[in-house]
């Protein structure tokens, strides 16, 4: 089970660290390429089931954004904490009909250009492990899976922050869980990140096609606006 922790892409309320160098408007336009682009690299999976975990007044849009091939779930409680916490308690319940451990992994909605062997090379490490987690160059985790619902597993405190990937790792240790790790990467929180993105994609914009046409024109309009010859 994948399931990636999304919000409804509206004005103000997502990737709100992109707002000096992108409009609102902008923002949340490339918020849903991001997330169109996510659930894609999400279904491309073989055997892996595709849900979203979101705030309970986003469930009605992001199930139409979704379609039919992700069921959407509304977290309890406010925050990414609580999020993380609603996706294990809801998911990480018992056994798949095959008799196997389910395995459950939480992955944010911007990080389409993640490569799929990743995503794939996490489920393999989770299954030889309570927890698998994805590390952020900036401290963070983009991802983070686990067999079970541990309750003490997703405090409130540093969750967005330098030191989330070590409260939890501090936490999983002080449960004695086994912990694994994948490659490290980035999402995109930040100008610098953008910009890096951009460059990427302009290379092989397959990874996350949406994102990279939305990007090609961004760029685009920024250089006719360097020169006067248009606008942003």
């Amino acid at each position: 089970m994948l399931v990636i922790m999304a919000k409804a892409p509206r004005l103000g309320e997502v990737k709100t660290r992109l707002a000096r160098s992108l409009s609102p408007e902008a923002i949340t336009a490339f918020y849903c390429c991001l997330l169109h682009d996510t659930l894609a690299l999400a279904r491309s999976l073989n055997n892996v089931e595709v849900a979203i975990m979101c705030p309970g007044s986003d469930v009605n849009e992001l199930a139409r954004l979704a379609g039919s091939e992700a069921r959407v779930v509304a977290q309890k409680g406010e925050g990414l904490a609580a999020g993380l916490t609603s996706v294990f308690a809801h998911f990480a319940q018992g056994h798949q009909s095959d008799g196997r451990q389910r395995l459950v992994i939480a992955f944010n909605s911007d990080s389409p250009h993640l490569p799929r062997s990743v995503l794939e090379a996490a489920f393999e490490t989770l299954a030889a492990h309570d927890v698998v987690v994805g590390p952020t160059h900036d401290g963070g985790y983009y991802l983070v899976g686990a067999k079970a619902y541990h309750t003490a597993l997703f405090a409130g405190d540093g969750m967005g922050t330098s030191s989330a990937l070590e409260r939890l790792l501090s936490r999983a240790r002080a449960i004695e869980l086994s912990v694994g790790f994948v490659d490290s990467f980035y999402d995109i929180d930040v100008d610098d990140d953008l910009t890096r993105l951009a460059e990427e994609l302009r290379l092989a914009p397959a990874r996350a096609p949406r994102t990279a046409a939305w990007l090609k024109d961004w760029e685009l309009a920024a250089a006719q606006l360097r020169t006067g010859t248009g606008e942003l």
